[in-house]
């Protein structure tokens, strides 16, 4: 589904993206990890179009889309979830989801797997939160809300940038069950995360990043060896 070869990309003459390369499969959960500095944030911005790339390409179902704008890319089936959220925080949350649908609704209706009724059962918490000012919500709350407008685009790639930062464990726990009830209704996840222990339960498999770079390709039967007891951690991040 999404083929990254030799990606570099940077700001201004600061070069962040060295040849990096990574592959995400139909329906596949793929972590990207590493420490602040590895570049991790400054790969979904480029994936996304916020940053352009100076060399290499992003391959989106066999067409090359690193030239693209955001929006062009979006119809491809690409959504993304921002680390900073990227909400309007002075709208409602209908308003914010209703924005996202009008987009989707471009999509082809064979693409289209989210509509606001399969969101409610998804998070819950939005049904009676409705009229809600985005700046009223939680962290976590508004967390939710920006992956149902990710959804709401009918992606079948959704990449979630740090999803877990600032979140309390309860809420970081339940980013786990969501990912995979996203994957039922057929999207794979690209995760950029640094928090290791919600990535072994979120990924099937996962890259390491290091000063822009891929430095180790983590295959599944490694990567569901090493749950929950801090291996990858100590191993690759120095934790």
């Amino acid at each position: 589904m999404l083929s990254v070869e030799e990606l570099s990309a940077g700001y201004g003459d600061i070069l962040v993206l060295r040849e990096l390369s990574l592959a995400v499969a139909r329906n596949e959960s793929v972590a990207v990890i590493g420490p602040n500095g590895a570049g991790k944030s400054t790969l979904v911005r480029t994936l996304c179009g916020l940053t352009a790339a100076r060399a290499g390409r992003i391959v989106k179902d066999g067409v090359a889309i690193e030239r693209l704008a955001p929006h062009r890319r979006a119809a491809t089936g690409i959504a993304a979830v921002l680390e900073n959220r990227r909400l309007f925080g002075e709208l409602s949350v209908k308003t914010n989801l209703d924005l996202a649908a009008r987009e989707g609704d471009r999509r082809p209706a064979q693409a289209r797997r989210f509509d606001h009724a399969s969101l409610f059962e998804l998070f819950p918490f939005m049904r009676e939160r409705l009229g809600a000012s985005i700046q009223l919500l939680s962290g976590g709350e508004q967390q939710m809300v920006a992956i149902a407008r990710a959804l709401l685009l009918q992606p079948d790639l959704l990449v979630l940038d740090e999803p877990s930062t600032g979140l309390a464990p309860k809420i970081v726990k339940g980013l786990v069950d969501v990912i995979a009830r996203i994957r039922r209704q057929g999207v794979g996840i690209l995760l950029v995360e640094q928090n290791v222990a919600l990535a072994t339960e979120a990924a099937d498999r996962a890259y390491v990043m290091s000063l822009g770079r891929v430095t180790r390709a983590i295959p599944p039967e490694q990567w569901r060896g090493a749950q929950g007891d801090g291996e990858i951690a100590k191993a690759y991040l120095g934790a």
